[in-house]
């Protein structure tokens, strides 16, 4: 065989990979199950939480704090008579799919409300928290953690931290609304908070999952709480639990991240709950062991990316870039918001797309970023 011959070979054989490569590329389906990646959004971001983004964002939880099914509730029965709709155990947080998620969804109301006053629906927000959040729900919600020995661990300690969080948004809201229903949410933050003292000293080794049961993430909204609220027993057994945990930890390996279905940072949460345990000298010193590229600028991190956002677990993944950008912002002084800003930026037009797989919680993760970023400008 000539030459030549080879080569015309060689040059058919590539025009025909080249059309059969046009042809499934065009094919591709483009909706939101398809394999097409949104590109990293470009430097320099504008973002902001305006009343219009509010407006948005509140439309969320707003229509699922009161919408009992469908619903996940992560209760162990323990005799035939436990067998009840959630909504007799959880009449406060009985919505959102979830007791946590209706939990943060009325977070997201009180931030919202206190951030925007004027929002077109304040009045039926305002009506929705004092139906649920009444001392009546909360007593029975509290009654359900002694229902039996299973139940009390329910929602340790991801749920209780939101629980404490609501508490602490409704303690810094200067509104006779709010005072209310701080009182009436009281006792369960109270148990709560028994509970975390109970938990920790037990606690041998800290959970370093992505997903609700990272311990950092459950201690890192606690204290918060605890320091707000003036509840000095709390602020110490996390303290000493995070030292305890995370004192000697270092390289943390984020080039792991994230796992499928994270929608936090083991690595950044750690660090988030670090920050606020140790003085900054000793923060300073213990990070820059621990997370490097946090100071010299090399952290390689881009946005989660998901392909099918009506998969409860694989849109984790939005709520991944929220909570990233939480635990970045705080960290301004050492590193540039940018990539912060990049993670939410790329979820956020996204999660009011009509699927209730990210609907009825993401808006809470979108809204707490905004709110670290505000606070560390």
């Amino acid at each position: 065989m000539s030459i030549l011959t080879i080569n015309m070979i060689r040059i058919k054989h590539c025009l025909i990979i080249l059309l059969t490569t046009q042809i499934y590329i065009g094919c591709q389906p483009t909706d939101n199950k398809s394999n097409a990646i949104e590109p990293i959004p470009a430097n320099n971001i504008e973002i902001e939480l305006d009343l219009e983004e509010a407006e948005r964002l509140v439309k969320l939880p707003l229509e699922c704090i009161q919408n009992p099914l469908p619903y996940k509730s992560g209760h162990t029965l323990s005799k035939e008579a436990d067998l009840d709709m959630p909504q007799v155990h959880h009449p406060a947080f009985y919505g959102c799919f979830d007791w946590h998620s209706a939990v943060h969804g009325h977070w997201s109301l009180v931030y919202l409300l206190k951030e925007f006053p004027d929002l077109d629906q304040a009045k039926e927000i305002k009506t929705k928290l004092a139906e649920n959040l009444s001392a009546e729900n909360i007593s029975k919600e509290v009654e359900y953690f002694s229902m039996n020995r299973y139940t009390k661990s329910f929602e340790r300690t991801y749920g209780w931290a939101w629980l404490l969080k609501l508490q602490e948004e409704l303690y810094t809201w200067d509104d006779p609304l709010a005072k209310k229903l701080y009182k009436n949410l009281k006792p369960l933050a109270d148990y709560i908070s028994s509970a975390y003292i109970d938990y920790l000293p037990k606690l041998v080794y800290p959970i370093r999952v992505g997903e609700h049961s990272n311990t950092a993430f459950g201690l890192s909204f606690a204290y918060d709480y605890a320091l707000t609220c003036n509840h000095p027993e709390l602020m110490q057994s996390i303290k000493e639990s995070a030292i305890r945990f995370y004192s000697n930890d270092v390289g943390c390996p984020i080039s792991w991240e994230p796992s499928g279905y994270d929608f936090l940072s083991p690595c950044l949460q750690e660090m988030d709950i670090m920050r606020k345990v140790l003085d900054k000298e000793a923060f300073n010193r213990w990070s820059q062991k621990f997370l490097p590229g946090v100071y010299n600028n090399s952290l390689d991190i881009e946005p989660g990316k998901i392909i099918d956002r009506s998969d409860g677990k694989l849109v984790h993944l939005d709520g991944l870039n929220f909570s990233r950008a939480w635990c970045l912002y705080p960290l301004a002084d050492v590193h540039p918001t940018m990539l912060a800003d990049q993670h939410l930026d790329y979820s956020l037009s996204k999660i009011a797309d009509g699927d209730y797989a990210g609907q009825h919680w993401l808006a809470s993760f979108a809204l707490y970023a905004f709110k670290t970023r505000t606070e560390a400008q």
